[in-house]
């Protein structure tokens, strides 16, 4: 980074010491210490808005993260030498209102780097391994050997319709959806796909088949959604593609609970022909005496698909890669398209 020894550009590092601990290995967090001229945040407070808006003036770079107050109006008119927003985490529409983003994020050309690819390498993991998980009924059989005195029980079947040989069908190309497909490669599955903005070319590139959501869910052995929470994804999955499900298929979620209509998904598990698998619900949490908790043939995790210290760490090497490859004039991985906002997750 010779460019960088030269001058070092100033960098405001606003996220707190515990994110910084989640998701910088000490020796990536120190590098960035050492090309940038950084101002830390080093207490586990969140910043506000305003001190933000105070802080920013001469600052060329701004790394954010979890926890990351409004950058409204205040912040980017005192924003006088902002380059690059480089975000420890996922979304940037928490903080990064449209109306910001028009006025000043595209006139001023600000570069918006997101780490959300790093936290999707977890989330498709858990993804697959709900899968085998589920197919295999494998926490059924651990609980029978935890909870009673035999090694197995004829009310848990060992042979059946598992992963291998499957038909998948995969809600969204998102960044999730796409890493999902490239895990399940070793598992000669077929795959189906639904996302109204994926072109047939880039399916076939893909090597999925493109069908209506309708389809999707008649044909296939498992259903995986990865569909960002936007209005047009608003209980997208309700009663007529939950009833199209076959006998023994499994329904997988780990996107976002709004994706779901929850009453039409409680009825269709309440049937027993359908095993279902959760990491995100609506409401999140589910109260204690929701249905879902009391399921047999429903898996429920606390939203934490998105954790792992390989994915986390990965968001803050990708954070400093961004920062790195920006002031050194080359192309930077992961930046934010903004030119459909209302497409964002």
């Amino acid at each position: 980074m010779e460019e960088l020894a030269m001058s070092k550009p100033k960098i405001l590092y606003i996220p707190t010491v515990s994110h910084t601990e989640r998701v910088f290995k000490k020796e990536v967090f120190e590098r960035m210490l050492d090309i940038f001229d950084v101002k830390i945040n080093g207490t586990n407070n969140n910043y506000s808005s305003d001190q933000v808006a105070k802080e920013i003036s001469g600052f060329d770079g701004l790394v954010t993260g979890w926890g990351t107050p409004d950058l409204n109006e205040a912040v980017f008119e005192n924003a006088d030498q902002l380059k690059i927003i480089s975000h420890s985490a996922g979304s940037v529409k928490g903080f990064l209102k449209e109306a910001v983003v028009e006025k000043y994020i595209k006139p001023k050309n600000i570069c918006v780097f997101s780490a959300n690819g790093a936290i999707a390498l977890n989330v498709a993991e858990t993804t697959v391994g709900m899968m085998i998980m589920a197919s295999r009924r494998l926490m059924d059989h651990a609980l029978v050997i935890r909870n009673t005195t035999a090694w197995s029980s004829p009310d848990v079947p060992s042979n059946g319709k598992y992963l291998m040989g499957s038909t998948v069908g995969i809600i969204s190309a998102s960044k999730v959806g796409r890493l999902v497909i490239e895990l399940l490669k070793p598992f000669r599955v077929e795959i189906l796909i639904y996302d109204p903005y994926l072109s047939e070319w880039e399916a076939g590139r893909l090597g999925v088949k493109k069908v209506e959501l309708d389809e999707l869910f008649a044909k296939s052995d498992f259903v995986s959604s990865h569909a960002p929470s936007i209005p047009q994804t608003d209980k997208m999955i309700g009663e007529k593609q939950l009833k199209l499900l076959r006998n023994g298929a499994i329904f997988i979620n780990t996107s976002r609970g709004s994706v779901v209509d929850h009453d039409a998904l409680l009825a269709e598990a309440q049937t027993g022909r359908i095993t279902v698998a959760l990491d995100v619900t609506t409401p999140e949490p589910l109260p204690p005496d929701s249905p879902f908790r009391k399921l047999t043939n429903v898996i429920l995790t606390p939203h934490v698909s998105g954790a792992g210290h390989y994915g986390y760490y990965t968001i803050g090497a990708t954070t400093l890669q961004a920062l790195e490859d920006f002031f050194a004039k080359k192309p930077v991985q992961g930046v934010v398209d903004f030119s459909r906002y209302e497409l964002l997750a």
